[in-house]
């Protein structure tokens, strides 16, 4: 089964040597020959949450050509995949665009989500003795509508306990250009995230969002609060006699 990356900004620039690793490694692992297209860019997501629609059409029909050749598109991020997902209302005026997006939009998997409903795993075979809670992203349970794949594969990781954190459907505050715009109220919504965090006295907070990881994970070290913060493909990717550095 042949599958292209998209890595995202935020993967791309702030963690690349584990996420895009950790995704490549997953997916090959359960017989995926994985390709990554040089030319994608980001998915226009900030232009397009700020108004900027003209402007997020230019970026659509690049990364639709980009991915054209593709037999799936897989994404460590299920904010950015959602974009995807929303290309076809840019193009509602213009029928060749938006055949071409609505293609995009249906090989268009997160990761997590590509590993359980198309490749139909849900034991990945990673072994982490840690305590761990789990933040639920806006974009991909509300946007993408993706809630059970995540918890699924966390579910058989050999030695993971997972707690529920409390008011998990609450935004953590980075929502993209909102925490830049509304600065002020984000910091306040991460802060509660991060109390809700410490609430369940995990070990690790695991996420399947780089921008809420990085959100949170910004706040609880600027609070000086023992909490590592992992990407779901980070832990799904762990083998046994892993050790968890906090």
């Amino acid at each position: 089964m042949k599958v292209s990356l998209f890595l995202t900004c935020l993967a791309d620039v702030v963690y690349p040597a584990s996420v895009g690793k950790s995704s490549v490694e997953l997916l090959e692992r359960f017989g995926c020959e994985v390709d990554f297209p040089k030319k994608q860019t980001c998915c226009g997501q900030p232009a397009f949450n700020s108004g900027f629609h003209k402007e997020s059409r230019e970026v659509a029909k690049h990364m639709i050509a980009t991915f054209e050749h593709a037999s799936y598109v897989v994404s460590p991020s299920g904010s950015c995949t959602a974009m995807l997902h929303e290309y076809p209302k840019l193009f509602e005026d213009d029928p060749d665009w938006l055949y071409r997006a609505e293609a995009l939009k249906n090989k268009s998997y997160e990761l997590t989500q590509f590993l359980v409903h198309v490749l139909n795993v849900e034991d990945v075979g990673a072994e982490l003795p840690a305590n761990a809670t789990y933040h639920t992203s806006c974009h991909m349970t509300r946007l993408l509508g993706e809630k059970e794949a995540p918890m699924k594969l966390l579910k058989n990781v050999k030695g993971l306990t997972v707690y529920e954190l409390p008011y998990k459907e609450q935004c953590c505050g980075f929502g993209g250009t909102f925490s830049v715009k509304m600065m002020p109220i984000s910091e306040q919504m991460v802060d509660e995230k991060v109390e809700h965090v410490e609430e369940t006295g995990a070990e690790i907070l695991i996420g399947a969002d780089l921008g809420c990881l990085m959100n949170i994970g910004g706040r609880i070290e600027r609070k000086g609060k023992p909490v590592k913060v992992m990407h779901i493909a980070d832990v799904l990717n762990t083998q046994a006699k892993a050790e968890v550095n906090t």
